[in-house]
Order: C-alpha cells, then structure tokens, then sequence
C-alpha cells in the first residue's frame, strides 16, 4: 500500500513539472511572438515615416 502512495505521488510530481515546464515554454512563444510583432511595427513605422519624410522634401520649392 506504501508503495502505491510513493508512485501517485511521484506521478503528481512529475506531472507538475511537465506541467511547469509547459506554461514555461507557452510564456517564452508568447514573449517571442511579442518581439516579433513589436519589431514589424517599428518596421513598418519607420518605412512610412521615410514615406512621408520624402514626400515632404519633394514638395520643397527649389
């Protein structure tokens, strides 16, 4: 009987650290996926910004 208690603990306990170790790597996809958005729009930012930066020079008179 002792030894069926050691195991359902120790499957608990295993359990728990896929488990951990799970959300850990969710949390790192998430943070990832963060950048990677934050990075496209900083991109996207600065090519409308040269955009709009050379459409003004142009419209400079000579």
């Amino acid at each position: 009987m002792k030894d069926i208690e050691n195991l359902h603990t120790l499957k608990s306990e295993i359990l728990d650290i896929f488990m951990h170790i799970e959300v850990d790597e969710h949390e790192q996809r998430k943070r990832k996926a963060a950048v990677r958005y934050l990075k496209a729009r900083r991109g996207i930012e600065r090519r409308e910004e040269k955009r709009r930066l050379a459409e003004d020079i142009a419209e400079l008179p000579d």
